[in-house]
């Protein structure tokens, strides 16, 4: 998967860490932000393959994250890295743009297969 871009959006510093190392183990390069915001600013900055977002941060959630990245871009997918795992959370993110839903924590090796898929 050379050169397969990602953007990876979290307020947790640890989070953003793990995320990063397990994509670098898949090979991919990482763009890390810690907002909304601060993903929008970086996700206009350049093209991306994919957009990995938390759901619950400050300055700018993940659904009003989603929404404003779907009005750049119809076609990269989102995916949801998050603690929410309620239906109606689910509902939302569906509804903004989100093409599937994480539940933290993760395991690696499965969050990895998951991103294979999302890329193909």
């Amino acid at each position: 998967m050379a050169n397969v871009k990602i953007l990876a959006v979290d307020d947790s510093a640890t989070m953003r860490s793990l995320v990063q190392q397990t994509l670098g183990i898949g090979g991919y390069e990482v763009v890390l932000a810690s907002d909304g915001k601060d993903g929008i600013e970086k996700f206009g900055a350049s093209p991306f393959d994919l957009v990995i977002t938390d759901i619950n941060m400050p300055v700018m959630d993940g659904i009003a994250f989603i929404r404003e990245v779907r009005k750049r871009n119809t076609d990269v997918p989102i995916l949801t890295l998050t603690t929410e795992s309620e239906d109606n959370m689910k509902q939302k993110g569906a509804e903004a743009g989100a093409n599937g839903w994480i539940v933290k924590p993760f395991r690696p090796a499965q969050f990895l297969d998951i991103i294979k898929q999302v890329l193909q």
